[in-house]
């Protein structure tokens, strides 16, 4: 996984409450078994709108998402966290997120942010109405700011924020571990004579 420390960005606004996940990546696009290829199914449905926001070139190579409440709510799929860091957004902010959408979105090394409702209006405004619009976002300060003056602190889990500052998904962070689990396996079969010996 990608660490992430910094970045800045083009912001995508897209001002709707309860986007769920059905909506992020629809269920007819659930049959593949690897983490790649969701990202051209990101908001399907609505991305046939040609004036969805995704959809305007201003916001073509956007890493950072702002959005309203709720975001990622609906029926667990780890898969919408794939089409979104597939599609290549690396940031969503908004007042909140859906419980299990947050856990499998930082686990892809997406950062989520959760701002005050207001500051998140700010963002979409700015972001609506002004071209090339971007945010400046750094994890290992913990804040946000643009070129307009807007400055935010944010916090996150000091174990998610760790994890993605050092690219760590759940089987990197066990492979930091790899040696002491070899030792632990070696001891193992020395040990219980009824382990069938390699």
């Amino acid at each position: 996984m990608q660490p992430f420390r910094k970045l800045t960005s083009v912001v995508t606004p897209l001002d709707r409450v309860n986007v769920d996940t059905d909506q992020i990546i629809p269920k007819q696009f659930l049959k593949r078994i690897e983490r790649t290829g969701y990202g051209e199914f990101l908001f399907f449905d609505w991305r046939q709108d040609p004036n969805f926001e995704i959809n305007q070139p201003r916001y073509k190579d956007s890493q950072i998402l702002v959005t309203a409440k709720n975001f990622g709510c609906g029926s667990s799929r780890e898969h919408a966290a794939w089409a979104l860091s597939d599609y290549g957004f690396r940031c969503v902010i908004a007042p909140s997120f859906a419980d299990i959408f947050h856990s499998n979105a930082g686990k892809n090394g997406i950062l989520l942010i959760t701002l005050p409702e207001e500051q998140v209006q700010t963002l979409l405004d700015r972001a609506a109405k002004t071209e090339n619009y971007k945010l400046h976002v750094s994890l290992e300060d913990e804040t946000i700011h643009d070129d307009h003056g807007f400055e935010a602190k944010f916090s996150i889990d000091p174990f998610r924020r760790y994890c993605l500052l050092e690219g760590l998904d759940d089987i990197g962070l066990t492979l930091r571990h790899a040696a002491a689990l070899d030792a632990f396996e070696t001891q193992h079969n020395e040990k219980f004579w009824l382990t069938p010996r390699a």
